[in-house]
Protein backbone atom coordinates (compact mmCIF):
# COMPACT_ATOMS: atom_id res chain seq x y z
CA UNK A 1 0.00 0.00 0.00
CA UNK A 2 1.85 3.19 -1.02
CA UNK A 3 2.02 6.13 1.97
CA UNK A 4 -0.55 8.49 -0.48
CA UNK A 5 -3.45 5.78 -0.24
CA UNK A 6 -2.67 4.83 3.51
CA UNK A 7 -2.82 9.32 3.87
CA UNK A 8 -6.25 8.67 2.03
CA UNK A 9 -7.50 6.23 4.39
CA UNK A 10 -6.67 7.90 7.67
CA UNK A 11 -8.39 11.19 6.53
CA UNK A 12 -11.33 9.27 5.66
CA UNK A 13 -11.34 7.49 9.39
CA UNK A 14 -10.65 10.87 10.93
CA UNK A 15 -13.64 12.26 9.09
CA UNK A 16 -15.75 9.75 9.76
CA UNK A 17 -14.93 9.36 13.88
CA UNK A 18 -15.41 13.58 13.93
CA UNK A 19 -18.86 13.13 12.41
CA UNK A 20 -19.52 10.17 14.71
CA UNK A 21 -18.49 12.49 17.47
CA UNK A 22 -21.27 15.56 16.66
CA UNK A 23 -24.05 12.43 15.87
CA UNK A 24 -27.26 12.97 17.29
CA UNK A 25 -28.44 11.09 20.58
CA UNK A 26 -31.54 12.55 21.36
CA UNK A 27 -30.40 13.76 24.03
CA UNK A 28 -30.37 18.16 24.76
CA UNK A 29 -27.52 19.83 24.35
CA UNK A 30 -27.40 23.65 24.75
CA UNK A 31 -23.63 25.01 23.79
CA UNK A 32 -22.73 28.77 24.81
CA UNK A 33 -20.37 29.33 21.98
CA UNK A 34 -16.85 30.56 22.83
CA UNK A 35 -16.92 33.35 20.24
CA UNK A 36 -14.91 36.00 22.10
CA UNK A 37 -16.53 39.01 23.77
CA UNK A 38 -20.34 38.20 22.49
CA UNK A 39 -22.94 35.67 22.40
CA UNK A 40 -23.81 32.35 20.47
CA UNK A 41 -25.56 29.50 22.14
CA UNK A 42 -26.53 26.65 20.36
CA UNK A 43 -29.47 24.47 21.09
CA UNK A 44 -29.68 21.21 19.92
CA UNK A 45 -31.46 17.90 19.53
CA UNK A 46 -32.13 14.85 17.20
CA UNK A 47 -31.20 16.87 13.86
CA UNK A 48 -32.41 19.81 14.97
CA UNK A 49 -30.84 22.28 16.30
CA UNK A 50 -31.66 26.54 17.13
CA UNK A 51 -29.07 29.20 17.38
CA UNK A 52 -29.57 32.18 19.97
CA UNK A 53 -27.41 34.84 18.86
CA UNK A 54 -24.28 34.82 16.31
CA UNK A 55 -21.47 36.72 18.51
CA UNK A 56 -19.05 39.13 16.51
CA UNK A 57 -17.62 37.81 13.49
CA UNK A 58 -16.93 34.43 12.13
CA UNK A 59 -15.98 32.31 15.17
CA UNK A 60 -19.79 31.15 15.29
CA UNK A 61 -19.24 28.78 12.29
CA UNK A 62 -16.44 26.51 14.74
CA UNK A 63 -18.75 26.14 16.91
CA UNK A 64 -21.42 25.33 14.80
CA UNK A 65 -18.72 22.75 12.77
CA UNK A 66 -17.90 21.34 16.38
CA UNK A 67 -21.39 20.30 17.12
CA UNK A 68 -23.42 19.53 13.89
CA UNK A 69 -22.78 17.14 11.51
CA UNK A 70 -20.67 18.10 8.56
CA UNK A 71 -23.77 17.13 6.05
CA UNK A 72 -26.20 18.96 8.26
CA UNK A 73 -26.95 22.43 6.66
CA UNK A 74 -29.78 23.49 8.00
CA UNK A 75 -30.71 25.74 10.85
CA UNK A 76 -34.64 25.05 12.14
CA UNK A 77 -34.54 28.44 13.91
CA UNK A 78 -31.90 31.39 14.36
CA UNK A 79 -32.99 34.12 17.59
CA UNK A 80 -31.51 37.57 17.63
CA UNK A 81 -32.02 38.75 21.21
CA UNK A 82 -31.32 42.35 20.42
CA UNK A 83 -29.58 44.11 17.49
CA UNK A 84 -26.44 45.09 18.77
CA UNK A 85 -22.76 43.81 16.64
CA UNK A 86 -21.87 41.27 19.85
CA UNK A 87 -24.55 39.53 18.87
CA UNK A 88 -25.89 39.80 15.00
CA UNK A 89 -21.99 40.27 13.57
CA UNK A 90 -21.52 36.53 12.89
CA UNK A 91 -25.07 36.00 11.40
CA UNK A 92 -24.44 37.43 8.49
CA UNK A 93 -22.05 34.35 8.00
CA UNK A 94 -24.22 32.01 9.39
CA UNK A 95 -27.09 32.67 6.41
CA UNK A 96 -24.26 32.16 3.89
CA UNK A 97 -23.26 28.54 5.33
CA UNK A 98 -26.84 27.48 6.27
CA UNK A 99 -29.72 27.36 5.28
CA UNK A 100 -32.40 28.70 7.76
CA UNK A 101 -36.28 28.02 8.31
CA UNK A 102 -37.18 30.44 10.71
CA UNK A 103 -35.47 33.91 12.17
CA UNK A 104 -36.55 35.11 15.18
CA UNK A 105 -36.63 38.81 16.77
CA UNK A 106 -37.74 41.75 18.78
CA UNK A 107 -39.07 44.34 16.26
CA UNK A 108 -36.17 46.99 16.82
CA UNK A 109 -33.57 47.39 15.27
CA UNK A 110 -30.18 49.16 14.16
CA UNK A 111 -29.02 51.56 11.34
CA UNK A 112 -25.58 50.29 11.05
CA UNK A 113 -24.83 49.44 7.51
CA UNK A 114 -23.70 45.86 8.64
CA UNK A 115 -27.34 45.46 10.25
CA UNK A 116 -28.99 46.39 7.19
CA UNK A 117 -26.69 44.13 4.84
CA UNK A 118 -28.16 41.39 7.63
CA UNK A 119 -31.77 42.19 7.45
CA UNK A 120 -31.39 42.14 3.29
CA UNK A 121 -29.43 38.52 3.61
CA UNK A 122 -32.65 37.40 6.15
CA UNK A 123 -35.36 38.36 3.60
CA UNK A 124 -33.46 37.26 0.26
CA UNK A 125 -33.03 33.81 2.49
CA UNK A 126 -36.56 33.15 2.19
CA UNK A 127 -36.61 32.29 5.94
CA UNK A 128 -39.83 33.28 7.94
CA UNK A 129 -39.67 35.45 10.12
CA UNK A 130 -41.35 36.30 13.21
CA UNK A 131 -41.09 38.44 16.43
CA UNK A 132 -41.87 36.46 19.46
CA UNK A 133 -42.89 38.26 23.10
CA UNK A 134 -43.44 37.29 27.10
CA UNK A 135 -45.52 34.18 27.62
CA UNK A 136 -44.91 32.91 23.41
CA UNK A 137 -43.21 30.13 22.98
CA UNK A 138 -41.82 28.10 19.88
CA UNK A 139 -41.00 24.22 19.94
CA UNK A 140 -38.67 22.20 17.51
CA UNK A 141 -37.99 18.49 17.98
CA UNK A 142 -39.13 18.06 21.50
CA UNK A 143 -36.93 21.71 22.82
CA UNK A 144 -39.49 24.26 24.12
CA UNK A 145 -37.91 28.16 24.02
CA UNK A 146 -40.70 29.93 26.27
CA UNK A 147 -39.81 34.01 26.57
CA UNK A 148 -40.30 35.64 29.18
CA UNK A 149 -38.91 38.78 28.47
CA UNK A 150 -39.89 41.75 26.83
CA UNK A 151 -43.63 41.90 27.40
CA UNK A 152 -45.57 43.81 24.44
CA UNK A 153 -46.42 46.35 26.64
CA UNK A 154 -42.64 47.17 27.69
CA UNK A 155 -41.75 47.66 23.85
CA UNK A 156 -44.34 49.82 23.47
CA UNK A 157 -43.48 51.77 26.54
CA UNK A 158 -39.52 51.84 25.89
CA UNK A 159 -39.99 52.65 22.26
CA UNK A 160 -41.99 56.05 23.28
CA UNK A 161 -39.17 56.56 26.28
CA UNK A 162 -36.22 58.55 24.62
CA UNK A 163 -32.65 56.86 25.76
CA UNK A 164 -33.59 53.46 26.63
CA UNK A 165 -31.00 51.28 26.46
CA UNK A 166 -32.02 48.53 23.84
CA UNK A 167 -30.50 45.80 26.01
CA UNK A 168 -33.53 45.96 28.30
CA UNK A 169 -35.44 45.16 25.31
CA UNK A 170 -33.18 42.05 24.49
CA UNK A 171 -35.41 38.72 24.18
CA UNK A 172 -34.75 36.11 27.09
CA UNK A 173 -36.13 32.65 27.33
CA UNK A 174 -36.43 29.70 29.16
CA UNK A 175 -34.98 26.24 27.20
CA UNK A 176 -37.03 23.21 28.47
CA UNK A 177 -36.64 19.66 28.00
CA UNK A 178 -38.38 17.71 30.57
CA UNK A 179 -37.16 18.29 33.81
CA UNK A 180 -34.56 20.28 32.38
CA UNK A 181 -34.56 24.46 32.47
CA UNK A 182 -31.98 26.57 31.15
CA UNK A 183 -32.57 30.56 30.95
CA UNK A 184 -31.07 32.57 28.02
CA UNK A 185 -30.78 36.42 29.03
CA UNK A 186 -29.00 38.13 25.88
CA UNK A 187 -28.02 41.43 27.69
CA UNK A 188 -31.33 41.95 29.44
CA UNK A 189 -29.53 42.80 32.68
CA UNK A 190 -30.61 44.72 36.45
CA UNK A 191 -32.56 47.54 34.60
CA UNK A 192 -34.95 45.10 33.77
CA UNK A 193 -35.02 42.55 36.03
CA UNK A 194 -37.57 43.71 38.69
CA UNK A 195 -39.76 43.93 36.18
CA UNK A 196 -39.33 40.65 34.65
CA UNK A 197 -40.02 39.29 38.52
CA UNK A 198 -43.36 41.51 38.41
CA UNK A 199 -44.22 39.53 35.57
CA UNK A 200 -44.04 36.06 37.19
CA UNK A 201 -42.93 34.54 34.41
CA UNK A 202 -39.34 33.51 35.90
CA UNK A 203 -38.70 30.64 37.78
CA UNK A 204 -36.12 28.10 39.82
CA UNK A 205 -34.04 27.17 36.35
CA UNK A 206 -30.86 24.46 36.71
CA UNK A 207 -28.27 26.70 34.42
CA UNK A 208 -28.42 30.79 33.98
CA UNK A 209 -26.47 32.02 30.78
CA UNK A 210 -25.38 35.48 32.60
CA UNK A 211 -26.85 38.54 31.44
CA UNK A 212 -24.48 41.19 29.64
CA UNK A 213 -21.24 39.51 29.83
CA UNK A 214 -21.06 39.47 33.39
CA UNK A 215 -20.67 43.36 33.49
CA UNK A 216 -21.07 45.19 37.01
CA UNK A 217 -25.39 45.64 36.65
CA UNK A 218 -25.54 42.19 35.43
CA UNK A 219 -28.11 41.33 38.04
CA UNK A 220 -29.34 41.72 41.32
CA UNK A 221 -29.43 39.62 44.30
CA UNK A 222 -33.36 39.41 44.06
CA UNK A 223 -33.36 38.07 40.78
CA UNK A 224 -30.73 35.65 40.93
CA UNK A 225 -32.28 34.08 44.41
CA UNK A 226 -35.51 33.66 42.82
CA UNK A 227 -34.14 31.63 39.62
CA UNK A 228 -31.44 29.73 41.68
CA UNK A 229 -29.29 28.47 38.95
CA UNK A 230 -26.71 25.40 40.06
CA UNK A 231 -24.54 26.37 37.11
CA UNK A 232 -23.77 30.20 35.54
CA UNK A 233 -22.21 30.41 32.22
CA UNK A 234 -20.74 33.79 31.23
CA UNK A 235 -19.73 34.37 27.82
CA UNK A 236 -16.89 36.98 27.81
CA UNK A 237 -13.54 37.28 25.45
CA UNK A 238 -9.93 37.13 26.54
CA UNK A 239 -8.70 40.06 28.15
CA UNK A 240 -11.73 42.13 26.76
CA UNK A 241 -11.74 46.10 27.01
CA UNK A 242 -14.68 46.50 29.04
CA UNK A 243 -13.38 44.47 32.54
CA UNK A 244 -15.61 41.56 31.91
CA UNK A 245 -16.94 39.82 33.86
CA UNK A 246 -16.76 42.01 37.28
CA UNK A 247 -16.23 41.23 40.48
CA UNK A 248 -19.50 42.28 41.82
CA UNK A 249 -20.85 39.85 39.90
CA UNK A 250 -18.71 36.91 40.39
CA UNK A 251 -18.77 37.86 43.76
CA UNK A 252 -23.05 37.63 43.57
CA UNK A 253 -22.74 34.42 42.19
CA UNK A 254 -20.09 32.82 44.56
CA UNK A 255 -22.14 34.17 47.62
CA UNK A 256 -25.02 32.29 46.27
CA UNK A 257 -23.17 29.16 46.07
CA UNK A 258 -23.57 28.59 42.09
CA UNK A 259 -21.02 27.20 40.12
CA UNK A 260 -19.37 29.37 37.75
CA UNK A 261 -18.26 28.26 33.65
CA UNK A 262 -16.58 31.33 31.22
CA UNK A 263 -16.05 30.59 27.62
CA UNK A 264 -12.87 32.62 28.08
CA UNK A 265 -11.43 30.32 30.05
CA UNK A 266 -13.30 27.38 29.15
CA UNK A 267 -14.11 27.94 25.80
CA UNK A 268 -17.83 26.37 24.78
CA UNK A 269 -19.48 25.16 27.55
CA UNK A 270 -21.53 22.47 26.60
CA UNK A 271 -24.85 21.31 28.81
CA UNK A 272 -26.19 17.99 28.10
CA UNK A 273 -29.79 16.64 29.53
CA UNK A 274 -31.77 13.16 28.84
CA UNK A 275 -34.73 15.18 30.59
CA UNK A 276 -34.08 14.47 34.02
CA UNK A 277 -30.39 14.69 34.91
CA UNK A 278 -27.99 17.46 33.26
CA UNK A 279 -24.25 17.21 32.97
CA UNK A 280 -21.14 19.41 31.87
CA UNK A 281 -20.06 18.02 28.77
Amino acid sequence: MSSQILKLLILAAVTVWTAVGVMPDGKLHVVVCDVGQGDAILIIRGTSQILVDGGPGREVLGCLADHIPFYDRRLEAVVLTHPQSDHYGGLSYVFESYRVLLFVSGPEGSNSGEFEKLTKMIRDSGAKQANLYAGEEMKVDGINFTVVWPTREYMVLGAESDGTDVNAFAITGVVKYGDFDMLLTGDADSQVQDDQLRGGRIGDVDVLKVPHHGGKAAMNGNWLGRISPELAVISVGKNNSYGHPRQETLKLLTEAGVKVMRTDSDGDVEVVSDGKRWWVK
